[in-house]
């Protein structure tokens, strides 16, 4: 049986490919340097997968910062104030992704949404009405024929003309309907383009179909195929699925001229009932996802086995996948020297999952299976008891009831108590936790994880960078200050660190976005809290200062979300596990004089069901208690923050609502302020922060760009109830870029509160 890997890493091994763009980014590489690094990693990958003896090997799946980003780009969808600029085409390219701004011109970046229901962000091309769709760049070719030059054929991969055109923004009187000619002839141009370089099969990943389709919609895909087919002559075409099943297409999907198509039986709950139900059609082959693409963990090739057993029954065409891209998982466990034998072993990175798809490959075909090493050696790990369990913490989880959620006082009571203790002028200004990480943060950080220094010595560095921090704030005259998060890496990890249950890799990094990586921590086991995490750098922040100092903390559906999660047991357990956990820490700053407290929930859309109707059952149910299981023990006059990003919350907000804090910040900015017309159409009753400039971005807002984003805010959120900030933590940003954009923000703000 072959074996197929729908995308493969792209950052490299030790994130070759962060380091590098972000010395073009400051000037110290050429473009050509740039692209020779893009260069090896993609010659590195490729020979990978071939030499673990993968059959159908991608190309195009590398990108120097995002693949939707890719096709706009290739397809023409260029906005006019990018190419005004009148840049080469790299910074071009990167003026879109991260903005501009010089004497040649001041432009933002794309809008940044999460990539269906993963911690990938990606770019929103962007489609205006005199926008003229068409084949405009090389990269697919380029790249196919780089692979053919050192023997490797591949199978490009190019984002479905159905998806790009569903998660584009339109910006004027046409929709995607008015541009179905003009992308179905590109997509005829890339098939024609591939058939003449002689490309056996080419790969439209098509994510859009596991997601609720309209009848409008299916008719759209189905058109837009059965006319981009008709230009395919010998090239063979895969239609690529991933994230869930296609139960609103299957028929129509499955009855098109398509030669592949590849369905996701992991994430894809009816993708075997659909197959059970209407068979799969015997003139193409399937590529079966069933390798998980997003977890760490090894797979069960018992399990595995089976579920394959089963497709069988219906085709006999079968190749085995992965269920979506590996750019979700690490690189590889190789790079992890510190980990336990006995930990490592259940682990299956990107590399390493290359070795399974070819291991379950060859036992697919034995008859014998049960008797072959590599599957003996499977069920020896799984048979193994792995759990760290704790039958206390499990006890607490069955004791919890009602009371458990909820604050004794509501919104309204503690609005006016907490509006009497801060006495805070209108439209308070903030900032949502983080300050820049710089190299003396960054160093002081690494002398201690390597034990250079001690404990003291640490805290004694850092607590100076909260000094600095606090002037800083009080300098630029913000309101409500922050202490600048310089004892934590990441907002995740940070405190998986203090929690029992938690096991963490050296360099298993994930691409979140652009030359952003993450390191998510692994649950392993039964969560509790170890110790206080954040206390005594919140209690020395405050003490510096008469301004509130907020205490910042991570949610536990955020750090839920941005771990990779157990298996042997539900996510609701594992939120509130760690829900218990966040409450200890919030009474004890509570305890500690802390009078505001931000419980950042970043990722709560992210693991949102993709299908509407299992939206309430499988997470809002247990996600927004989570949450409010935090702060219910909480006096009324502790006022709660949290704060949301990069994401569509407008389908959520009564639900965010629920969540009873007292202040919410949201990412707002780079996606046009949308989220304030959902707020008022719900009658949102919790006060809230917009975001008013991006932080993704270097480019410095202007005080008259703010003054007409709090403007426009104010047309739908009552004064009294809005909140000025930036769009997240600024621990990217360097630290004149911060100040300029913080100075701007508090000059906007104490304009517009005159004007009121």
């Amino acid at each position: 049986m072959k074996s197929a890997v729908i995308g493969y890493p792209r950052v490299g091994k030790l994130r070759e490919l962060k380091f590098a763009s972000e010395k073009y980014f400051r000037g110290e590489i050429t473009e050509k340097a740039l692209e020779e690094t893009g260069k090896n990693l993609r010659c590195e990958h490729w020979c990978l997968q071939r030499d673990a003896g993968i059959d159908y090997i991608s190309s195009n799946d590398f990108s120097f910062y995002d693949a939707m980003l890719d096709t706009a780009v290739l397809l023409n969808a260029v906005p006019k104030r990018y190419t005004d600029l009148k840049l080469n085409r790299h910074e071009t390219y990167f003026s879109m992704a991260r903005g501009y701004q010089s004497v040649q011109g001041d432009v933002k970046a794309f809008a940044m949404k999460k990539w269906f229901n993963t911690n990938y962000h990606y770019l929103v091309p962007e489609i205006y009405d005199d926008t003229k769709l068409g084949l405009s760049g090389s990269k697919p070719f380029d790249e196919y024929k780089e692979a053919k030059a050192i023997g490797i054929e591949t199978k490009p991969v190019v984002i479905g003309a159905f998806t790009f055109l569903r998660l584009a923004s339109y910006n004027g009187r046409k929709n995607a309907g008015d541009f179905m000619e003009d992308i179905i002839q590109s997509y005829r141009d890339i098939l024609s383009s591939f058939d003449q370089l002689g490309t056996q099969w080419i790969q439209f990943d098509e994510p859009a179909l596991v997601t609720d389709l309209s009848k409008e919609e299916v008719t759209r895909f189905v058109t837009l195929y059965k006319e981009i087919l008709k230009g395919k002559s010998n090239i063979k075409v895969l239609l690529q699925t991933y994230f869930g099943d296609v139960r609103d297409c299957y028929r129509e999907l499955t009855s098109l001229d398509f030669d592949g198509i590849g369905l996701d039986f992991l994430e894809g709950k009816k993708t075997l009932e659909l197959i059970t139900a209407n068979g799969f059609p015997e003139d193409k082959i399937l590529f079966a996802g069933i390798v998980n693409g997003k977890n760490i963990w090894k797979s069960d090739y018992k399990k595995t086995l089976e579920l394959l057993n089963k497709i069988k029954k219906y085709t006999k065409n079968i190749v085995i996948s992965t269920s979506c891209s590996l750019l979700h998982v690490p690189y590889t466990v190789e790079n992890e020297a510190k980990l336990d034998s006995g930990i490592l072993q259940r682990f299956s990175f990107a590399k390493e999952k290359l070795r399974e798809l070819r291991e379950l490959s060859v036992l697919a075909e034995r008859e014998d299976f049960e008797a072959a090493c590599e599957y003996l050696d499977n069920r020896r790990i799984f048979e193994a008891d792995r759990l760290y369990g704790d039958k206390k913490v499990q006890a607490d989880i069955s004791k919890l009831s009602e009371e458990d959620f909820t604050r004794k006082t509501d919104r309204k009571e503690r609005e006016q108590l907490q509006k009497k203790q801060f006495k805070l002028p209108l439209l308070p200004t903030t900032t949502i936790g983080s300050f820049p990480q710089t190299p003396e943060v960054k160093k002081n950080r690494s002398s201690f994880r390597k034990g250079e220094i001690d404990q003291t010595e640490y805290d004694k560095q850092v607590f100076a960078f909260i000094e600095d921090c606090i002037r800083r704030q009080e300098e630029l005259g913000l309101d409500v200050l922050v202490h600048g998060e310089f004892e934590r890496n990441d907002m995740v990890e940070f405190f998986g660190e203090n929690l029992a249950g938690y096991v963490f890799t050296d360099k298993a990094w994930v691409q979140s976005y652009g030359t952003r990586c993450v390191k998510p921590p692994i649950i392993f086991g039964d969560v509790k809290r170890i110790r206080p995490i954040t206390v005594k750098y919140s209690e020395y922040a405050q003490g510096l200062t008469r301004k509130p100092v907020k205490g910042m903390l991570t949610g536990p559906v955020t750090i839920l979300n941005w771990s990779f999660p157990r298996e042997d047991v539900s996510l609701q357990d594992m939120a509130y596990q760690i829900g218990l956990a966040i409450r200890e820490e919030v009474c004890d700053l509570e305890r500690a004089g802390i009078k505001i407290i931000q419980i950042d929930e970043a990722a709560l859309k992210e693991k949102l069901p993709i299908r509407r109707e299992e939206w309430y059952s499988e997470y809002l149910d247990w996600a927004i208690p989570a949450f409010r299981l935090c702060h219910s023990r909480v006096k009324p006059e502790t006022q709660i923050h949290t704060h949301m990003c990069y994401s569509e919350f407008e389908e959520i907000v009564k639900d965010i609502d629920n969540m009873d804090a007292d202040v919410i910040s949201f990412e707002a900015s780079r996606s046009g302020l949308t989220i304030i017309g959902a707020l008022q159409a719900k009658h949102f009753e919790t006060e809230v922060g917009p975001g008013v400039y991006d932080i993704h971005s270097p480019r410095i807002p202007a005080v008259e760009e703010i003054v007409q984003a709090l403007q426009k805010m104010l047309e739908k959120i009552d004064k009294n109830k809005l909140w000025v900030n930036p769009d997240c933590g600024l621990k990217t940003r360097d630290i004149s870029e911060v100040d300029a954009s913080l100075k701007n923000l508090v000059n906007a703000a104490k304009r517009v509160r005159t004007q009121l």
